[in-house]
């Protein structure tokens, strides 16, 4: 089997993005919320802070441990990612493209965000 430098880089920012989407952003917080247990303390400002802890046991406590590690996810996202897209290339494509757009659009923003910053 042979995969092209266009197929790796559309498959590594597919990767990228969904596995930003899903330990990161505010849209999927419903999926992470049933592992993790929210934890408020009042910092030396008096401000409130938010912390997110994993749940303490069972399965809970697994896929709460999952999604707090970025790499971790990222490993079990890419993987499903490449076996997608060998099982049903047809079918994955446009899914796997949308990703990769959406993934190299936010490292476009990253990188605008810096220099508008300075």
């Amino acid at each position: 089997m042979k995969i092209t430098i266009l197929q790796l880089l559309l498959l590594s920012l597919a990767s990228f993005r969904l596995t930003r989407l899903l330990v990161f952003d505010k849209i999927t917080e419903f999926i992470r919320n049933p592992f993790f247990m929210e934890i408020k303390e009042e910092n030396e400002y008096g401000e409130m802070e938010i912390y997110y802890l994993p749940k303490e046991q069972g399965i809970k406590k697994f896929f709460g441990e999952l999604l707090s590690c970025y790499w971790c996810t990222g490993i079990w996202i890419s993987t499903g990612i490449v076996c997608i897209s060998l099982l049903y290339p047809v079918h994955s494509f446009p899914f796997i493209l949308i990703l990769a757009v959406a993934g190299f659009a936010s490292i476009i923003e990253s990188i605008v965000q810096f220099f508008i910053g300075k």
